[in-house]
């Protein structure tokens, strides 16, 4: 495995990656599946540290930050390929992620954020050291009330 970059000949292959519209609101609770070229490219522009992992040769997994600096850094558009999950990728992504904050732009935390239906990585985030601090109601694709919980982990998790 590794990770690097993401560069915009990714990005169609990054559209790719979520199976189904439940799995597209995990990852971008604002687009419609399946996940458009343009929702892609104006996260890469409008986000920080758009970064891929490749595993045996294929794109397999994206994450960025909505939020970034000194302060904290914030993980967004999580998302990994369907063929690789039990892999470990999601793992790696996210340990990546989270070096990047804490060398890269010297945050104090890591924040993420998981709808309460996404098992996977609820398991992930606490196997990672991140734990919840708040919850959010939100309405999901089909209108209905879900929890967004918010969860950090401090400099000390790497």
């Amino acid at each position: 495995m590794q990770y690097r970059q993401a560069k915009e000949s990714d990005i169609t292959e990054i559209c790719l990656l979520p199976d189904s519209p439940e799995e597209l609101f995990y990852c971008f609770p604002t687009a419609s599946f399946p996940l458009s070229s343009e929702e892609v490219s104006k996260s890469i522009a409008d986000r920080s540290d758009s970064t891929v992992v490749e595993h045996n040769g294929h794109l397999v997994a994206f994450a960025n930050f909505y939020r970034w600096g000194k302060e904290g850094c914030s993980i967004g558009n999580v998302v990994v390929a369907s063929s690789v999950r039990g892999e470990g990728v999601a793992s790696y992504l996210i340990k990546q992620m989270m070096s990047l904050a804490f060398k890269k732009h010297k945050a104090q935390e890591v924040t993420v954020s998981c709808f309460n239906q996404n098992i996977g990585g609820f398991l992930l985030y606490k196997k990672l050291g991140f734990l919840p601090y708040d919850l959010e109601e939100r309405i999901d694709n089909n209108g209905k009330r879900v929890v967004l919980v918010h969860m950090k982990v401090g400099r000390n998790a790497i």
